[in-house]
């Protein structure tokens, strides 16, 4: 009986070590693994699609005329990053430009200075091509040192890092490899690490930097082309300062795609690593290829490691589908800002059919702009969604309907929309709005499904909110001042969804 229980033990605890996710100490992991993913152990993961798109190309005969690409997403203080990286009509040079917003979810504002990264005007250098894939960090002032006293190498702390990938005009230097550069601020101006490229060529686009224990670790979609154009596992490099000597990691690639079938067996765009409760997550656009390479129709999917070698995907990817969003037919390049309950993924939107939004027109396959999904960690929620920003609406005129992004309700089980706006002191009518369902978010009812009228305050802002059934599976509204003489201004819809 003894040898019997014995044997046992032996046998437990063989299996619970073989269950154990695999920690390579050889490549002295930063922490201790907490060996839990509380993101799994407490979370539902309940996709919300964002007001998409939230960023579009610029007009005609701007730098970011042609198409744009998320880059990084990322918040300072109060305000909200979002770095993208646009190519022009004129020259179909790839530059870094960045918006900002006081919302997760938008309005987001182009920066008046952008880009704020062009490529290097020496010409034959590394990135005199390309800059594009930023990933912004801001590293705080060294604790042990004075302010203002801390350096790495020449590198202040308390700065703003951007680590990016370039690419040069001339043969003499391989293609995509990894620049930094620092600011005292996230518009810039952004200075070049005099020692670039910080990674050779050939370690493709950057998807995220994460800091632990002092070391950094850099993700990147490489060795890039290799499974189709422009998609590639995710391979990873280890430095203890921003600028290296980096190393890349002897196991690479660290995700690999999934098997023939799968829904990501075609590799991945970009992908985002966040170093969150003691895990690292990651955020990846994954896909089955197709041709041409823009048909490509990615989601999103989510792994997890605790010691950033190791990864194990989330068995009911992926946590971001594309049918989820109206005419959507790709989620690329993805970035993340993590507030927990809420986990905003940022990424390029491509799209199944043509279209119009705010009088510009998306032609497909090439149109790309910019949008947002929502993973929602934890019940009870709820998500404020603006709907529509709007300096002005004139006398008897009407919004339209794809002035506005479809918002959907598939796991929303309360709704209420706020609407606002500033009345001249003549005003005689309130604004009305008009809520209209649909099943696919894209062929709107033609009758209302809700008419609700604001309060009339003259000279005044006027706020109301209204709470409304969340029976149907998308919903939008147009907006209608039936004023005859008198303008509105400053009007705002936002729906807050609950759940």
């Amino acid at each position: 009986m003894f040898k019997q229980c014995i044997e046992m033990i032996l046998v437990t605890t063989i299996f619970c070590f073989l269950c154990l996710p695999h920690i390579n100490f050889a490549e002295e992991p930063s922490s201790q693994p907490s060996l839990r993913n509380e993101l799994l152990e407490n979370s539902t993961l309940i996709h919300i699609p964002g007001p998409n798109p939230i960023l579009l190309t610029g007009p005609p005969g701007a730098w970011d005329d042609d198409c744009i690409e998320a880059a990084d997403a990322f918040r300072d203080g109060d305000t909200y990053y979002l770095y993208y990286h646009a190519t022009s009509k004129v020259d179909l040079n790839f530059r870094l430009g960045v918006a900002t917003s006081k919302n997760p979810l938008g309005p987001f504002k182009k920066y008046e200075g952008n880009p704020v990264l062009n490529n290097n005007p020496e010409k034959g250098s590394w990135d005199d091509k390309f800059v594009a894939c930023a990933m912004i960090m801001k590293i705080p002032e060294n604790p042990t040192l004075k302010p203002g006293e801390g350096s790495w190498d020449g590198w202040d702390y308390d700065k703003y890092y951007m680590w990016y990938s370039g690419c040069s005009t001339s043969d003499k230097h391989k293609p995509w490899g990894v620049g930094l550069a620092t600011a005292t601020s996230p518009l810039g101006p952004w200075k070049r690490y005099k020692g670039n490229p910080v990674i050779e060529g050939d370690f493709g686009f950057v998807g995220g930097v994460v800091r632990d224990n002092g070391r950094f670790y850099l993700y990147s979609a490489s060795p890039l082309h290799s499974i189709g154009q422009d998609y590639s596992p995710i391979s990873m490099a280890v430095a203890d300062k921003p600028e290296g000597p980096w190393k890349k990691y002897e196991g690479n690639p660290v995700l690999k795609p999934g098997s023939s079938g799968e829904w990501d067996s075609g590799g991945f765009s970009e992908a985002e690593v966040i170093h969150h409760g003691g895990v690292f997550h990651m955020f990846y656009g994954g896909a089955k290829l197709s041709k041409p390479r823009i048909s490509t129709r990615e989601s999103i999917g989510y792994a997890y490691s605790f010691d950033g070698f190791n990864w194990a995907k989330y068995g009911l990817n992926p946590v971001a589908p594309t049918d989820a969003n109206p005419n959507a037919s790709a989620f690329a390049e993805i970035h993340a800002i993590w507030e927990s309950p809420f986990i905003y993924l940022y990424h390029t939107y491509r799209y199944r059919e043509s279209w119009k939004i705010n009088g510009f027109k998306r032609i497909v396959p090439d149109a790309e702009d910019i949008g947002v999904q929502v993973i929602v960690t934890q019940k009870p929620f709820s998500l404020d969604v603006p709907v529509l920003c709007q300096e002005n609406l004139a006398a008897g005129q009407y919004t339209k309907l794809n002035d506005t992004a479809p918002i959907c309700l598939s796991n929303i089980s309360k709704l209420s929309l706020t609407v606002e706006c500033h009345y001249s002191s003549k005003a005689t009518k309130p604004i009305r709005v008009h809520v209209f369902s649909s099943y696919d978010g894209i062929n709107f009812d033609t009758t209302d499904l809700y008419t609700l009228d604001n309060v009339l305050q003259q000279g005044q802002l006027a706020r109301k909110t209204f709470e409304l059934e969340s029976k149907v599976k998308f919903m939008n509204v147009k907006i209608e001042n039936p004023d005859a003489s008198e303008k509105v201004s400053d009007l705002k819809i936002t729906a807050t969804l609950g759940g």
